[in-house]
């Protein structure tokens, strides 16, 4: 089975949701899916083994050759990808065990994993494809079980929410669509590599130039829509606010960071780095817009009156970071955007396990709510600290691993008031984390309840995130190793 690793990781999730279906038991049903997870970690740690220590793994859908037929291709890039979302659907789909009060109703709850599942499947079949339109098709199912899982929240606003997703990924889907159509008819190949090939031979003799680049207009405003870069963000902060608690933390964790890797395969492993930056100019747009990215959403952050919301903010100004980084076209700065993914998932995975802790014994995510809920629930907001100075980039942790990158990127550009406004930014961060670190332990708590620390079911998954956030500050050795190999990859594609 070993030579089928790379479907596997897609047809597991893909059987086992409607079998979810059939079983209509939340017991059984998180039974299954939790197992369906653990095993996609296992084979996915195996093949980024395997890639880092040979060539990237091609596996032939049918036993039909590419470009005719439908390639999985996986490098160090998508290895990591690969081990990054399904680490997150490991921790998350375990976490509250038996509870019900997580704002998904518990005669729903074989929906909810079947859902979880599909969204999973297609995470997975994104990062594992090599073909433009298979990519197309995995975005689909991801999406359309997200707006499922969003709208599983209790209230019509969550219903509001994955209808405005529902609209705004849709759009993003058609785009990428059109793209890929424009494509097809200047080269007549869907396969990635092969995709590459011919794209590099007509830039080079100039024909067809029009078809490419408005095929790659359309490309990257689609995916661009998908990874809420700014201002194409507006859609995030209802969906991740109201969505269910394990929901937000799934896809703050995993959807975007799938997206950024599409738009790094496009940008480098497709179209090439010389063309994107050289001839396009891209980084022209997208470094003013990463950097309004990190101080507009940090300074809505600030004002925010919801935990949730207030992480979501912090969330799109994230994503600034990993688009400056891409947009420095150096070595230095993919490491750092690439590392980004991975720590930026561990550590916003983990803060919002917090608040659904949290929520989970006042029910509640407005701050006016948590004052303080520190002294009540300790071990619960000492991860919300750690994951603050994550969050913020102080050493010791992975958010400072991967700004540091970022910074060393922007200087080896020349771009050196980019890294001081990356400096600067990390200020901002400090006020809407310190705004929550005030309330939750410096303000009373009512005297009339009853809260204690939440359940091992619920603390555990939190603090294994959190704690991974120290881990790999530490030890960065292996998540930088990666991330530097995959960016040499990136680099070397477009040569």
């Amino acid at each position: 089975m070993s030579g089928h690793a790379p479907v596997l990781l897609v047809v597991l999730p893909l059987l086992a949701a409607p079998v979810c279906l059939l079983l209509r038991t939340a017991r059984a049903s998180r039974f299954l899916a939790v197992s369906v997870a653990w095993t996609c970690l296992a084979i996915a740690g195996s093949i980024l083994a395997q890639v880092r220590a040979g060539d990237p793994i091609s596996y032939m859908l049918g036993g039909w050759a590419a470009p005719y037929g439908i390639e999985y291709r996986i490098d160090a890039l998508n290895a990591y990808l690969l081990v990054i979302v399904s680490m997150i659907a490991s921790v998350v789909l375990p976490f509250g065990g038996g509870a019900s009060d997580l704002t998904v109703r518990t005669e729903r709850l074989h929906l909810y994993y079947a859902a979880l599942l599909l969204c999973f499947c297609g995470l997975m079949g994104m990062a594992v494809t090599g073909d433009m339109f298979n990519l197309f098709v995995f975005l689909e199912v991801s999406s359309l079980a997200s707006y499922t899982l969003i709208s599983l929240g209790r209230g019509r606003r969550a219903l509001r929410a994955a209808f405005s997703y529902l609209v705004m990924g849709t759009i993003g889907g058609t785009f990428y669509l059109i793209g890929v159509g424009l494509l097809y008819q200047a080269t007549g190949t869907l396969n990635m590599q092969d995709l590459a090939d011919r794209l590099r031979d007509l830039t080079s003799a100039g024909t067809g130039l029009r078809s490419v680049i408005a095929g790659f207009a359309f490309l990257v405003s689609g995916v661009s829509i998908k990874l809420a870069v700014f201002p194409l963000h507006q859609w995030l902060p209802n969906a991740y606010t109201y969505a269910p608690a394990k929901v937000s933390a799934f896809l703050a964790a995993t959807a975007t960071k799938v997206s950024f890797y599409v738009l790094l395969r496009i940008l480098f492993g497709i179209f090439g780095a010389s063309f994107v930056f050289g001839t396009l100019h891209l980084h022209l747009l997208l470094v003013p817009l990463s950097l309004l990215a990190m101080f507009v959403c940090s300074l809505a952050a600030i004002y925010q009156t919801d935990v949730k919301r207030l992480l979501a903010y912090s969330s799109i100004a994230q994503i600034g970071y990993m688009t400056l980084g891409l947009s420095t076209g150096t070595s230095q700065g993919l490491t750092g955007s690439i590392a980004h993914m991975f720590n930026h998932a561990l550590t916003k995975g983990g803060l919002f396990l917090v608040v659904a802790c949290v929520a989970y014994r006042i029910q509640s995510t407005r701050l006016e709510d948590w004052n303080g809920i520190g002294k009540r629930m300790p071990w619960t907001m000492a991860a919300f600290v750690i994951g603050g100075l994550s969050l913020i980039g102080v050493p010791g942790t992975v958010g400072f691993v991967s700004k540091w990158y970022l910074v060393l990127g922007a200087m080896k550009a020349g771009w050196y008031p980019a890294a001081f406004l990356v400096l600067l930014s990390s200020l901002l961060a400090v006020v809407y984390v310190w705004r929550v670190i005030e309330i939750a332990w410096f303000r009373e708590p009512p005297d009339t309840d009853g809260v204690r620390d939440v359940p091992p079911a619920l603390m555990l998954p939190t603090w294994v995130l959190i704690g991974g956030t120290v881990l790999f500050g530490l030890y960065s050795e292996v998540t930088v190793g990666v991330s530097r190999q995959a960016a040499g990859i990136l680099l070397g594609s477009g040569s």
